[in-house]
């Protein structure tokens, strides 16, 4: 007998909400939650779900984990190891070693920062959220408060992640150019850059790159550790970045 939620044996989900933040594409995102901490986003419920009883009590945490879809890289099939940005790009390591998005099932985990949660007449409650490493539109699969005493385990061994989390690029960007990003974003936008976003294999000095970031197309060049951001302009598409 099937049970309710179960196709052939399978567990049937389906997304109960939908999250927008500054990203419009892949490119740029910060590998791991939390490493952007200034990096917005907000969280919109499916209609069926938008009941404000079903997160009634949720005010009282300062960080949740979210539970979504790697929507941009689903594949038909999967490989045994990967080989994360952090290490060159070369080494192979485990899929359950890295928190790679090509995976066995395209899900993904984030802890991030509750901000605030607005009762809305047309999208019901919408929370916003702080320290998100997701594209926008990116379908979110369930919803868990995070819980210091239980989620936090400052013996942890952190593996490979520990021994590339000081990996950085010191940025410059003229004033001129910094101007045109909206004050509150700035710091996002530091971060992001620092982080290198280029893919691991590209290392030609000489190369201008393009990210797009909330309204803009953001291009630079990295040189010996350090990023430069030559152009900022307005992006062509014009799509609008947060949800209606």
């Amino acid at each position: 007998m099937k049970k309710k939620g179960q196709e052939d044996g399978r567990l049937i989900i389906k997304p109960i909400a939908k999250i927008f933040t500054d990203f419009p594409t892949k490119f740029g995102i910060p590998r791991q939650s939390g490493l952007g901490g200034k990096l917005e986003g907000e969280i919109v419920f499916e209609p069926e779900y938008r009941n404000p009883d079903a997160v009634r009590g949720l005010e009282e945490y300062s960080h949740i984990w979210l539970i979504w879809e790697f929507s941009e890289s689903v594949r038909s099939g999967w490989s045994a190891t990967v080989r994360p940005p952090r290490l060159g790009g070369n080494t192979r390591v485990g899929v359950f070693a890295t928190r790679s998005p090509f995976r066995p099932n395209p899900l993904g985990l984030s802890s991030v920062w509750l901000e605030e949660i607005l009762y809305t007449k047309d999208r019901g409650p919408v929370l916003k959220v702080r320290g998100v490493d997701m594209m926008n539109g990116t379908p979110v699969y369930d919803i868990k408060p995070y819980s210091p005493s239980i989620d936090c385990h400052p013996e942890a061994l952190g593996g490979l992640a520990e021994r590339t989390r000081d990996y950085g690029l010191k940025v410059e960007i003229p004033e001129e150019l910094l101007s045109r990003i909206a004050k509150e974003k700035r710091e996002g936008l530091l971060t992001v850059l620092s982080q290198d976003p280029r893919p691991s294999y590209q290392k030609d000095p000489e190369r201008i790159y393009g990210m797009e970031f909330a309204d803009w197309e953001i291009r630079f060049r990295v040189r010996e550790q350090v990023l430069t951001v030559c152009g900022i302009y307005p992006r062509k598409d014009g799509v609008k970045i947060k949800g209606e």
